[in-house]
């Protein structure tokens, strides 16, 4: 049987919400179903995954996007309502570059837990959570994508990271998820 961890990518204050500087428009509209698939992981002993966008005040990725989500900063803080709940297992990764696994210790932490599928969420569809699937399929994990618990800019690169997610892993919606994988 397989072991799945749904990592929640980059649902922070930079990214989500009207003063956020790299706004994902529809990151709002996603976060009641990421609260659902939170709920739904912890009642099945799924793990769960935070990854936290935590940069440097030079950071290189700064030569290409805008300054944002500075490490201990409210930008690269979690939004109200989608926080890791430590007690409950949740775990943090903390990146500086579009896939979780670059340069951080999410590899490490996965095989340690015996995780074999990796649920990917969050935002923006078309760069970070692609990067973190394509990453996953390289490090040698199943994917997943909930595609109702991404966003990206618009629909169009929304569409276009879950086609690209698609070729490699399972695109499904949260219902589909929480149906399949409901523990029995």
């Amino acid at each position: 049987m397989s072991k799945h961890a749904i990592v929640i990518i980059d649902m922070l204050n930079d990214f989500i919400g009207p003063k956020a500087p790299l706004r994902c428009p529809d990151g709002e509209k996603i976060v009641p179903d990421l609260q659902d698939l939170v709920k739904f992981a912890h009642a099945n002993e799924i793990q769960v995954v935070f990854v936290q966008e935590a940069h440097r005040k030079n950071d290189a990725d700064f030569k290409v996007r805008p300054v944002h989500a500075i490490k201990g900063t409210w930008g690269s803080d979690f939004i109200d309502g989608l926080r890791p709940d430590e007690e409950k297992g949740d775990y943090i990764v903390q990146k500086r570059r579009h896939s979780g696994f670059s340069y951080t210790d999410l590899d490490l932490f996965l095989r340690e837990e015996g995780i074999d599928t990796v649920v990917v969420t969050g935002v923006w569809t078309n760069v970070c959570v692609r990067s973190t699937a394509s990453d996953a399929l390289y490090h040698t994990y199943k994917v997943i994508c909930i595609s109702d618990c991404c966003a990206s800019k618009d629909e169009e690169m929304h569409l276009s990271g879950l086609r690209d997610i698609g070729i490699f892993g399972e695109v499904m919606t949260l219902a589909e998820y929480k149906e399949r994988f409901a523990k029995q």
